[in-house]
């Protein structure tokens, strides 16, 4: 198939766009499909050789040099750019519709160079009009709703009415959602999510999970250091749950040796910072941003113990590639998380400081059960999730949505025929 694969940003972090983008474009590459990425800013990075690259520029309003930059007004080339930093400043986000809008223009003129087009997350407007002219299919990885809702909880009265306005987008996805018969979501949790919070059919969604690279994040032949715990999540964002997790470190390190890796980059003065002050871990609590492959593989596999606190997840890449990785798992009891981990992690209720911070001291001192945790973890990546299965399993849906595509054409011709 030649397939056109659209990402409205595809930076490349743990559990972000960008992987999925990477590795879904490799893995159907594997199978012998022509791939082409079309992305905004962040671009992906690191794509697969067999995999084509075009670029769909925006005006990079939330480059992590100058966010919610004000463009100088030679930047503007069309109604797009307009809508694009109108939108910024009555304090919305505008990439999901002005990027799907973008796509829409470009692929107008290149109906025949693709089968099928793959939207990752974006369901924009313009996903309407390029469903008019080839077979659609879309990406939800879990209902945004469930982000609004955390951010909402954890808003002080005086920002909730910005909160709401830089979620607006939601009402287009909702509608737009409920336009594509062939949906994709990589959990049943998440397609329980998705009926209920965008009130699409049940028969619309197919639920492919995500995989990992198991060549790459493996165990490794150094030792582990002792006391370490890493989460890989966006600390800022009240819905991983990371200001519980640095609370329970923060008991911690009476009893116990134990330093924290957080992967994420932290706002400069923001919530994540100011909290890891006010608890006086700020030498236990380590945060690295812009790893590269290698450094993240091997940090995972350095640790007793890969936390994930997260008060929602629709999947959990970073989860897999913990187990993936050998290293045992402690996981919040929340969306669907359960579903991904099985019975490889010990699972706490989200938000439970106390609860967490005696599972962690807990296995911290049980070396036999870390060790057969990582076991089992590692056993259970290898034998439910890979790439290759999730590329054969996403064609599947393509195919479905070709044959959907195909059998419309049809109908209307005959119908101006007739």
């Amino acid at each position: 198939m030649r397939i056109a694969l659209l990402s409205y940003r595809s930076k490349t972090h743990c559990g972000g766009q960008g992987v999925y983008v990477r590795y879904l474009s490799q893995g159907l590459a594997e199978l012998g499909h022509d791939v082409e990425v079309l992305s905004g800013q962040p671009y992906p990075e690191h794509l697969d050789p067999r995999v084509r690259l075009t670029e769909v520029p925006s005006l990079d309003l939330y480059c992590d040099d100058d966010p919610f930059r004000t463009p100088h007004p030679r930047e503007i080339r069309d109604r797009i750019d307009l809508l694009e930093v109108a939108t910024m400043w009555t304090a919305g986000f505008p990439e999901p519709r002005t990027f799907s809008l973008r796509a829409a223009k470009l692929l107008s003129a290149r109906t025949h160079d693709f089968d099928v087009v793959h939207d990752n997350q974006c369901l924009g407007y313009g996903l309407l009009d390029i469903a008019r002219r080839l077979p659609l299919t879309a990406t939800i990885h879990h209902p945004i709703t469930r982000d609004r809702a955390v951010d909402l909880a954890a808003a002080p009265w005086r920002r909730k009415p910005f909160v709401r306005r830089w979620y607006g987008f939601l009402d287009m996805q909702q509608k737009v959602a409920r336009q594509i018969p062939d949906l994709i979501t990589v959990s049943s949790s998440s397609a329980t999510d998705i009926v209920e919070d965008f009130a699409v059919s049940p028969e619309q969604l197919n639920t492919v999970p995500l995989g990992v690279d198991t060549t790459f994040f493996r165990p490794r032949n150094q030792p582990r250091a002792a006391g370490r715990i890493v989460a890989v999540a966006s600390a800022d964002k009240p819905l991983k749950g990371v200001a519980h997790l640095l609370k329970a470190v923060a008991r911690l390190r009476h009893t116990h040796d134990v330093e924290l890796r957080l992967v994420a980059k932290l706002e400069s003065n923001g919530p994540t910072e100011k909290l890891i002050a006010e608890l006086g871990i700020a030498d236990i609590v380590t945060a690295t941003a812009g790893l590269s492959d290698q450094q993240l593989a091997e940090l995972l596999a350095s640790a007793d113990i890969a936390c994930i606190p997260s008060l929602y997840e629709g999947f959990s890449l970073p989860a897999v590639e913990a187990m993936a990785s050998g290293t045992p798992l402690v996981a919040s009891r929340a969306g669907a998380l359960p579903e991904v981990v099985g019975d490889c992690a010990e699972l706490v209720e989200p938000g439970d400081v106390d609860a967490l911070t005696q599972v962690l001291g807990r296995l911290l001192l049980d070396r036999d059960r870390l060790r057969r945790m990582g076991i089992a973890g590692r056993r259970r990546a290898l034998e439910v999730f890979s790439w290759s299965a999730v590329g054969a399993q996403t064609v599947a849906v393509y195919e479905q949505a070709i044959e959907r595509h195909l059998y419309r054409s049809g109908t209307t011709a005959a119908g101006t025929s007739r």
